[in-house]
């Protein structure tokens, strides 16, 4: 398995449509790099929140944050209409773009089967075009499960303990058959075994530059 380092990372952009989108996506990765990297920014954006859904994210992504400088900004966009409210999205993104420059990007996959998380990921690689984003995958009904291109591996203890903060942090979404730590630990099983690791998440990588003569 070839392992490809990004460098020195200090700041990190994260998206999501709806409250629980990124820690479901990334919540093992969001853990290794700020565990990683006491005091590193991370800059969250959510599309879809408020009320009861707006205080779960926040508690979440602080636990999913450890010692960063987080910075969440979650919107009130209606659930399910991304594609109805596209220009206050995309103000939403272009906002966020002016106010960081990140050393990676956490996106939704843009092939990904609800038009929320589509949508969002189409702005994000049109708003940072010369950026790393990787998108995350958010296992659901619609088996939508790809091959992903790139994996980032997770000790034992930091996927077990990404399962414990989701089920912890969303008990509103506690009632959703899918949403269960089977079905999280599972695919990250899967997706370990994919990248020679016990655990891993998984990523789509849509374009990457290497400089392989330094």
């Amino acid at each position: 398995m070839i392992r490809l380092g990004a460098g020195r990372l200090d700041r990190i952009v994260a998206v999501g449509a709806h409250c629980d989108d990124i820690a479901i996506g990334a919540g093992g990765t969001l853990l290794t790099l700020c565990l990683a990297r006491p005091g590193i920014r991370v800059d969250a954006l959510v599309l879809s929140g408020g009320g009861e859904r707006e205080q779960e994210e926040r508690a979440a992504l602080a636990a999913f944050c450890p010692g960063a400088d987080l910075r969440l900004t979650v919107l009130k966009l209606p659930d399910g209409r991304l594609p109805s409210y596209w220009g206050e999205a995309k103000d939403a993104v272009e906002e966020l773009r002016g106010q960081t420059e990140p050393d990676l990007v956490l996106a939704p996959r843009t092939d990904d089967a609800h038009q929320d998380h589509r949508g969002l990921a189409k702005l994000m690689r049109t708003a940072f075009r010369d950026h790393l984003v990787l998108g995350y995958e958010i296992v659901k009904w619609d088996g939508d499960l790809g091959r992903p291109s790139g994996y980032q591996p997770l000790s034992a203890e930091i996927a077990e303990q990404k399962v414990r903060l989701l089920q912890e942090h969303y008990p509103s979404q506690r009632h959703r058959p899918w949403y269960d730590r089977e079905a999280f630990l599972g695919l990250a099983r899967i997706r370990g075994i994919e990248c020679h690791a016990r655990y891993a998440e998984a990523f789509a990588v849509t374009k990457l530059t290497l400089d392989l003569g330094e």
